[in-house]
């Protein structure tokens, strides 16, 4: 027999407070209609004062644990993925872990920028199959409005607050693709395209957290590229094809990317899930909370085949293919 980690539950928490397009339009040389044509963004949510990256994952934790019917103390381990962590340690993760109440366990944050949920999912599959862990929380939290240059129009008008959650859990399986569970994996890097998305701060240089800086017309190119080209590695390391494919569940950057994703992939925009409409880039949160909504809305259902890939700063960039 073969073991698998069984998506078992998921959830999602998003800030109160709504940003639509017009927000922006009273501050900075933008317009609704250039949002929604360059990005397909309408809205997006951002954190109250006093609102955190940790108190947001812990709300997300607690709606995945109450949809598998589970308790934290079910939990072995909790990974979350940020790159806005409320402080530069401890992680975020044991700030989670403190929240839910578990005193056992362990608990660490994956650092992948937009690819973290990717990179973190795989983490915990790994750990799960070589028996490290019997049940993860997965988490992907973002307050990314405190990194943004609000006069910087390219940017600023991108990205949201939000968090998702999955729980995995360990389950036997025939090792076939037919199994329930992540059934493949394809992660990657690359630290030479730096330059196209990065933060101008850290501790080691300004000693600031400093805000955000992108390259969009070159990121949008090597996006479509490599994402189209992680998901097909990681169907084949599956041994599926784009026909076995019930649903893609992007990052959620921008509908262009997302649409153009798709159709290298030669799938129907019917069968991705999109909500970058409503809340904009949320970093390491989109898939998570693409995940949370999809199964809410109906879309994802027990069996299904769901492709997740992402591509962050770093560049980095991933897929993991899993039967629901």
């Amino acid at each position: 027999m073969t073991t698998r980690a069984v998506v078992r539950g998921v959830g999602h928490y998003l800030p109160e407070r709504v940003v639509p397009n017009s927000w922006f339009e009273e501050r900075i040389d933008t317009s609704d209609e250039w949002i929604r044509t360059r990005s397909g963004i309408e809205r997006r949510h951002f954190a109250a004062e006093g609102e955190t990256t940790s108190m947001m994952a812990i709300e997300a934790a607690k709606a995945a644990l109450d949809d598998a019917g589970m308790k934290s103390e079910d939990v072995d381990a909790v990974i979350v993925a940020t790159s806005t962590p409320d402080l530069t340690f401890p992680s975020c993760a044991t700030m989670v872990q403190a929240g839910l109440g578990m005193t056992g366990g362990f608990a660490f944050d994956v650092q992948a920028v937009c690819a973290g949920f990717v990179f973190a999912l795989a983490n915990a599959n790994a750990m799960i199959i070589s028996g490290q862990a019997e049940r993860v929380l997965v988490i992907g939290a973002e307050t990314f409005s405190r990194i943004l240059d609000m006069e910087d129009r390219s940017t600023c008008v991108l990205f949201g607050d939000g968090a998702g959650a999955v729980l995995l859990e360990a389950a036997e399986g025939t090792g076939e693709n037919t199994d329930r569970g992540i059934l493949a994996s394809d992660l990657n890097s690359d630290g030479r395209y730096r330059e196209m998305l990065y933060v101008d701060g850290g501790v080691s240089t300004t000693g600031t957290a400093g805000k955000l800086r992108m390259q969009g017309n070159p990121l949008f190119r090597q996006a479509v590229e490599k994402l189209a080209a992680t998901a097909d590695a990681a169907l084949g390391k599956a041994g599926l094809t784009h026909g076995d494919v019930d649903w893609i569940v992007p990052h959620q950057a921008n509908i262009r990317i997302i649409a153009g994703t798709a159709k290298k992939l030669d799938m129907s925009m019917d069968n991705v899930v999109v909500t970058v409409q409503d809340h904009g880039n949320t970093s390491a949160a989109s898939i998570p909370l693409a995940l949370s909504v999809g199964k809410a809305n109906g879309q994802i259902r027990e069996n299904d085949v769901v492709v997740v890939e992402a591509i962050g700063g770093g560049l980095a960039w991933g897929a993991v293919v899993l039967r629901w």
